[in-house]
């Protein structure tokens, strides 16, 4: 009967993302996640003590669902160390975060409700800050090319990128967001 009921819960975060991304924050009801989630009305009631804990626990699982499998983690760890091997890795990872449009775009919504919500700021700034320093100790492990400095820019310039894929792909061409790519971290490892 646990198992079920964790299933249920996390396609009930997952159905929150969906309404998130859709719908905004403001659109964040019980009723919108019970009907995103094909369950019936009252459900997600059932599951979270409130709109905060359900808003928070949303957070935690898009840095879950964000996460790198483990064969992208182990192509990262193979190939030349030099800064065409970066340009290479990190536009996959543009690309893997940009394939979860949906996340990102509720991540978005869940930053910006973050500066009103103090327990959703505290999981947000927890998660994010263990990926980053994830991706400084991996990097740093790696024998790539680049310091902690270069790891943290390109996190902020990657983050930015995505947001532009994301919100409005017609400003930059997919071919001049792959050069832009390049060209950061090219002048990064400069």
């Amino acid at each position: 009967m646990v198992r079920q009921n964790t299933a249920r819960r996390t396609a009930l975060i997952d159905a929150a993302i969906e309404v998130l991304a859709a719908e905004g924050a403001r659109g964040l009801t019980f009723r919108a996640v019970d009907a995103q989630a094909g369950v019936p009305t009252g459900t997600a009631s059932n599951y979270f003590a409130n709109r905060d804990d359900l808003l928070t626990q949303a957070g935690g699982r898009i840095y879950e669902r964000l996460q790198p499998d483990a064969a992208e983690v182990a192509d990262s760890r193979s190939g030349a160390r030099d800064g065409d091997r970066v340009a290479v890795l990190i536009q996959g990872v543009v690309d893997r975060v940009s394939s979860f449009k949906s996340g990102y775009l509720a991540l978005l919504e869940l930053r910006l409700e973050a500066t009103r919500r103090p327990a959703l700021r505290t999981v947000l700034t927890k998660h994010i800050r263990a990926d980053v320093d994830a991706n400084i100790r991996h990097h740093l492990a790696s024998g790539l090319p680049g310091d902690e400095d270069t790891v943290v820019l390109l996190y902020l310039a990657m983050n930015w990128l995505v947001v532009e894929r994301l919100t409005l792909p017609d400003v930059f061409g997919e071919d001049e967001m792959r050069r832009l790519v390049t060209s950061a971290v090219e002048r990064l490892l400069a």
